[in-house]
Protein backbone atom coordinates (compact mmCIF):
# COMPACT_ATOMS: atom_id res chain seq x y z
CA UNK A 1 0.00 0.00 0.00
CA UNK A 2 1.30 3.44 -0.88
CA UNK A 3 1.98 5.43 2.32
CA UNK A 4 -0.08 8.56 2.77
CA UNK A 5 0.85 11.55 4.87
CA UNK A 6 -1.54 11.82 7.84
CA UNK A 7 -3.89 14.85 7.93
CA UNK A 8 -4.46 17.30 9.47
CA UNK A 9 -0.76 17.90 10.17
CA UNK A 10 0.06 18.71 6.54
CA UNK A 11 -2.05 21.89 6.21
CA UNK A 12 -0.31 23.25 9.27
CA UNK A 13 3.07 22.10 7.97
CA UNK A 14 2.78 23.97 4.71
CA UNK A 15 1.31 27.08 6.24
CA UNK A 16 3.90 27.41 8.97
CA UNK A 17 6.78 26.87 6.62
CA UNK A 18 5.43 29.48 4.26
CA UNK A 19 4.90 32.08 6.96
CA UNK A 20 7.65 31.40 9.52
CA UNK A 21 9.17 34.62 10.78
CA UNK A 22 12.51 33.39 12.15
CA UNK A 23 15.39 33.03 9.70
CA UNK A 24 18.28 30.61 9.47
CA UNK A 25 21.87 31.94 9.23
CA UNK A 26 22.37 33.30 5.72
CA UNK A 27 24.78 35.32 3.66
CA UNK A 28 25.36 38.97 4.54
CA UNK A 29 23.42 40.09 1.49
CA UNK A 30 20.49 37.83 2.34
CA UNK A 31 20.48 38.93 5.97
CA UNK A 32 20.51 42.56 4.88
CA UNK A 33 17.54 42.01 2.60
CA UNK A 34 15.62 40.15 5.30
CA UNK A 35 16.45 42.87 7.83
CA UNK A 36 15.04 45.52 5.52
CA UNK A 37 11.85 43.45 5.12
CA UNK A 38 11.45 43.06 8.88
CA UNK A 39 12.10 46.78 9.48
CA UNK A 40 9.50 47.70 6.87
CA UNK A 41 6.97 45.32 8.42
CA UNK A 42 7.69 46.65 11.91
CA UNK A 43 7.19 50.20 10.73
CA UNK A 44 3.82 49.24 9.28
CA UNK A 45 2.77 47.82 12.64
CA UNK A 46 3.69 50.94 14.66
CA UNK A 47 0.02 51.84 15.05
CA UNK A 48 -1.48 48.68 16.62
CA UNK A 49 -4.91 50.29 16.66
CA UNK A 50 -5.12 50.50 12.87
CA UNK A 51 -7.40 48.01 11.19
CA UNK A 52 -5.68 44.94 9.77
CA UNK A 53 -6.51 43.92 6.21
CA UNK A 54 -5.51 41.00 4.02
CA UNK A 55 -2.90 42.89 2.01
CA UNK A 56 -1.18 44.10 5.19
CA UNK A 57 -1.11 40.63 6.78
CA UNK A 58 0.35 39.04 3.66
CA UNK A 59 3.01 41.73 3.43
CA UNK A 60 4.21 41.48 7.03
CA UNK A 61 4.31 37.67 7.02
CA UNK A 62 6.16 37.17 3.74
CA UNK A 63 9.72 35.91 4.33
CA UNK A 64 12.32 34.53 1.90
CA UNK A 65 14.18 31.27 2.51
CA UNK A 66 16.07 30.13 4.51
CA UNK A 67 13.89 30.18 7.61
CA UNK A 68 12.96 28.13 10.67
CA UNK A 69 10.62 28.41 13.63
CA UNK A 70 9.98 26.24 16.69
CA UNK A 71 6.47 24.96 17.28
CA UNK A 72 4.30 23.32 19.89
CA UNK A 73 1.42 21.37 18.43
CA UNK A 74 -1.56 20.04 20.35
CA UNK A 75 -3.84 17.33 19.03
CA UNK A 76 -6.95 16.43 20.95
CA UNK A 77 -9.12 13.40 20.47
CA UNK A 78 -11.91 11.67 22.32
CA UNK A 79 -9.68 8.59 22.26
CA UNK A 80 -6.96 10.34 24.31
CA UNK A 81 -7.06 10.97 28.06
CA UNK A 82 -5.29 14.29 27.48
CA UNK A 83 -4.20 16.27 24.39
CA UNK A 84 -1.07 15.01 22.64
CA UNK A 85 1.67 17.65 22.85
CA UNK A 86 4.35 17.64 20.14
CA UNK A 87 7.35 19.95 19.92
CA UNK A 88 9.72 20.47 17.05
CA UNK A 89 10.71 22.82 14.26
CA UNK A 90 9.40 23.91 10.89
CA UNK A 91 12.12 24.61 8.34
CA UNK A 92 12.33 26.06 4.85
CA UNK A 93 16.04 25.69 3.97
CA UNK A 94 15.48 26.77 0.37
CA UNK A 95 12.68 27.80 -1.96
CA UNK A 96 12.01 24.20 -3.02
CA UNK A 97 12.03 22.36 0.32
CA UNK A 98 9.62 22.32 3.27
CA UNK A 99 10.41 20.35 6.46
CA UNK A 100 8.45 19.49 9.59
CA UNK A 101 10.69 17.98 12.28
CA UNK A 102 9.05 16.50 15.37
CA UNK A 103 11.40 16.02 18.34
CA UNK A 104 9.08 15.12 21.24
CA UNK A 105 7.39 12.73 22.06
CA UNK A 106 8.96 10.91 19.09
CA UNK A 107 11.41 11.77 16.32
CA UNK A 108 9.88 12.19 12.86
CA UNK A 109 10.73 14.32 9.83
CA UNK A 110 8.43 15.10 6.91
CA UNK A 111 10.06 16.71 3.86
CA UNK A 112 8.11 18.07 0.90
CA UNK A 113 10.09 18.79 -2.27
CA UNK A 114 8.49 21.35 -4.58
CA UNK A 115 11.41 21.68 -7.00
CA UNK A 116 14.75 20.22 -8.06
CA UNK A 117 15.50 16.55 -8.69
CA UNK A 118 12.95 15.45 -6.03
CA UNK A 119 10.18 17.75 -7.25
CA UNK A 120 6.72 16.53 -6.31
CA UNK A 121 7.97 14.02 -3.72
CA UNK A 122 7.18 13.70 0.00
CA UNK A 123 9.55 11.80 2.31
CA UNK A 124 8.64 10.53 5.80
CA UNK A 125 11.43 9.53 8.18
CA UNK A 126 11.00 8.09 11.66
CA UNK A 127 13.56 6.64 14.06
CA UNK A 128 13.90 2.90 13.68
CA UNK A 129 11.99 2.72 10.40
CA UNK A 130 13.02 2.93 6.76
CA UNK A 131 12.22 6.27 5.02
CA UNK A 132 9.05 6.28 2.94
CA UNK A 133 8.55 8.39 -0.17
CA UNK A 134 5.42 9.06 -2.20
CA UNK A 135 4.32 11.47 -4.91
CA UNK A 136 2.30 14.63 -4.40
CA UNK A 137 0.16 13.36 -7.26
CA UNK A 138 -1.06 10.61 -4.91
CA UNK A 139 -2.13 13.22 -2.36
CA UNK A 140 -4.02 15.95 -4.27
CA UNK A 141 -4.66 17.90 -1.05
CA UNK A 142 -0.89 18.41 -0.76
CA UNK A 143 -0.55 19.47 -4.38
CA UNK A 144 -3.22 22.11 -3.82
CA UNK A 145 -1.41 23.33 -0.72
CA UNK A 146 1.85 23.55 -2.63
CA UNK A 147 0.31 25.91 -5.16
CA UNK A 148 -1.82 27.96 -2.78
CA UNK A 149 0.81 28.58 -0.14
CA UNK A 150 3.37 29.33 -2.79
CA UNK A 151 1.02 32.18 -3.67
CA UNK A 152 0.88 33.21 -0.01
CA UNK A 153 4.66 33.15 0.29
CA UNK A 154 4.89 35.46 -2.72
CA UNK A 155 2.19 37.75 -1.32
CA UNK A 156 0.04 37.05 -4.37
CA UNK A 157 -3.47 37.72 -3.07
CA UNK A 158 -5.12 37.25 -6.45
CA UNK A 159 -3.71 33.75 -6.87
CA UNK A 160 -4.38 32.85 -3.23
CA UNK A 161 -8.04 33.76 -3.62
CA UNK A 162 -8.34 31.18 -6.38
CA UNK A 163 -7.89 28.56 -3.65
CA UNK A 164 -9.39 30.21 -0.55
CA UNK A 165 -12.05 32.60 0.61
CA UNK A 166 -10.06 35.00 2.83
CA UNK A 167 -11.48 36.87 5.81
CA UNK A 168 -9.24 39.19 7.85
CA UNK A 169 -10.40 40.65 11.16
CA UNK A 170 -9.09 42.75 14.05
CA UNK A 171 -6.43 45.40 14.41
CA UNK A 172 -2.74 45.36 13.51
CA UNK A 173 -2.06 44.82 17.20
CA UNK A 174 -4.13 41.62 17.27
CA UNK A 175 -5.56 40.08 14.11
CA UNK A 176 -6.91 36.89 12.57
CA UNK A 177 -6.94 35.72 8.96
CA UNK A 178 -9.28 32.87 8.06
CA UNK A 179 -8.63 30.75 4.97
CA UNK A 180 -11.60 28.68 3.81
CA UNK A 181 -10.80 26.21 0.98
CA UNK A 182 -13.00 26.81 -2.04
CA UNK A 183 -12.88 23.45 -3.83
CA UNK A 184 -10.73 20.39 -4.34
CA UNK A 185 -9.32 17.68 -2.09
CA UNK A 186 -8.38 20.08 0.71
CA UNK A 187 -11.95 21.37 0.94
CA UNK A 188 -13.06 17.76 1.45
CA UNK A 189 -10.88 17.51 4.57
CA UNK A 190 -10.51 20.99 6.07
CA UNK A 191 -13.30 23.43 6.97
CA UNK A 192 -10.92 26.36 7.48
CA UNK A 193 -7.46 27.42 8.68
CA UNK A 194 -7.19 30.42 11.01
CA UNK A 195 -4.03 32.43 11.58
CA UNK A 196 -3.75 34.41 14.83
CA UNK A 197 -1.16 37.19 15.12
CA UNK A 198 0.06 40.18 17.05
CA UNK A 199 1.69 42.89 14.97
CA UNK A 200 4.18 41.25 12.62
CA UNK A 201 4.26 38.01 14.66
CA UNK A 202 2.30 34.92 13.64
CA UNK A 203 1.54 33.25 16.99
CA UNK A 204 -0.86 30.40 16.34
CA UNK A 205 -2.57 28.41 13.61
CA UNK A 206 -5.86 26.57 14.05
CA UNK A 207 -6.81 23.89 11.53
CA UNK A 208 -10.48 22.91 11.71
CA UNK A 209 -11.19 19.64 9.88
CA UNK A 210 -14.62 18.69 8.60
CA UNK A 211 -14.48 15.73 10.98
CA UNK A 212 -12.68 15.60 14.29
CA UNK A 213 -11.24 18.15 16.67
CA UNK A 214 -9.41 21.41 16.01
CA UNK A 215 -5.64 21.13 15.75
CA UNK A 216 -3.68 24.06 17.20
CA UNK A 217 -0.04 24.92 16.58
CA UNK A 218 1.67 27.55 18.74
CA UNK A 219 4.54 29.55 17.28
CA UNK A 220 6.93 32.33 18.29
CA UNK A 221 5.89 34.10 21.50
CA UNK A 222 2.91 31.83 22.07
CA UNK A 223 5.12 28.73 21.94
CA UNK A 224 7.55 30.30 24.41
CA UNK A 225 4.70 31.20 26.78
CA UNK A 226 3.18 27.71 26.76
CA UNK A 227 3.61 25.76 29.98
CA UNK A 228 4.66 22.14 30.16
CA UNK A 229 1.08 21.22 31.02
CA UNK A 230 -1.90 23.18 29.74
CA UNK A 231 -5.62 22.55 29.73
CA UNK A 232 -7.34 22.67 26.33
CA UNK A 233 -9.10 25.88 27.40
CA UNK A 234 -5.84 27.56 28.42
CA UNK A 235 -4.16 26.54 25.19
CA UNK A 236 -7.08 27.85 23.11
CA UNK A 237 -6.93 31.17 24.98
CA UNK A 238 -3.18 31.45 24.39
CA UNK A 239 -3.69 30.66 20.71
CA UNK A 240 -6.27 33.42 20.36
CA UNK A 241 -4.17 36.12 21.95
CA UNK A 242 -4.02 35.44 25.68
CA UNK A 243 -0.84 36.22 27.62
Amino acid sequence: MTPRCPPPAIPVLMLCLSLACTTLPASAATQAGQGATVQQASAQAVDPGSKADTDWVLKVLTRPAPMRVNFIEYRDSRLLKSPLRMTGEYQRPDDDTFVRQVRVPYAETTTIHTGGAMQGQVTLERTGKAPRTFSLAQAPELAGLQASFGAMLAGDRTLLEQFYTITTQGSRGQWTMILQPRTGALAEQVRDITLHGRGVELRCIETRPLKGDIQRTLLSGAARAAGASMTPAAMAALCKGGA
